[in-house]
């Protein structure tokens, strides 16, 4: 992705709807020769006006950074590429159906990447009633601890957040083909099928 917008991109972008340099000048406030100098790399936006710019081309500002228009071609989601992305700030546990730019307390999060379970991190599923009771042998102390345990199929996303000083462990419907995913606060993300 490019660090910022450049002419060829406002060009292209603005041709692309059809649009006049006065008749986008017009949308976001500037005169038309701003917009030539844009386009001929003679002058740069500024900052304040990648929003208005974005909204006048009828994108987003990361679409419009990154020089086209991002569209939308997954017919049917497949869960199965889930990412999850932890905050180390908050703690806030986020999943997306696959890559995604996400951030939380004003920090880009990377997707965790998952591991097989280690010795260390093993779980252990017993069935009760119409349910799996998922229990991980890990200390729950408040500098090591599992923080979340979720089971991603093709169709649906369990994800159940747990916290320092409690138990690890949980009841969920393990129903259909998928992954178990946990992560512990210093390892990070593992995973196996259930």
């Amino acid at each position: 992705m490019n660090t910022y917008v450049t002419g060829t991109t406002i060009r292209k972008l603005r041709e692309g709807r059809g649009l006049t340099q006065a008749e986008l000048a017009e949308r976001i406030g500037v005169s038309s020769k701003t917009v030539s100098k844009w386009e001929t790399a003679r002058g740069l936006p500024d900052i304040s006006l990648l929003q208005p710019l974005a909204k006048a081309l009828g994108i987003s500002v990361v679409e419009l950074m990154n020089g086209e228009q991002i569209v939308n071609r997954n017919i049917s989601a497949n869960l199965l590429r889930s990412k999850f992305h932890v905050c180390p700030l908050c703690g806030n546990v986020l999943h997306s159906f696959g890559s995604a730019l996400v951030s939380c307390c004003g920090i880009t999060l990377p997707a965790l990447e998952a591991e097989e379970a280690d010795n260390d991190h093993t779980v252990t599923i017993e069935k009760v009633e119409d349910e799996q009771f998922l229990t991980i042998r890990h200390p729950m102390t408040k500098e090591h601890y599992i923080s979340f345990l979720a089971f991603v199929t093709a169709d649906r996303v369990q994800l159940v957040k747990l916290y320092p000083e409690g138990d690890a462990q949980t009841r969920l419907q393990l129903r259909g083909l998928g992954r178990l995913y946990w992560y512990c606060n210093r390892h990070g993300l593992f995973w196996k099928k259930p």
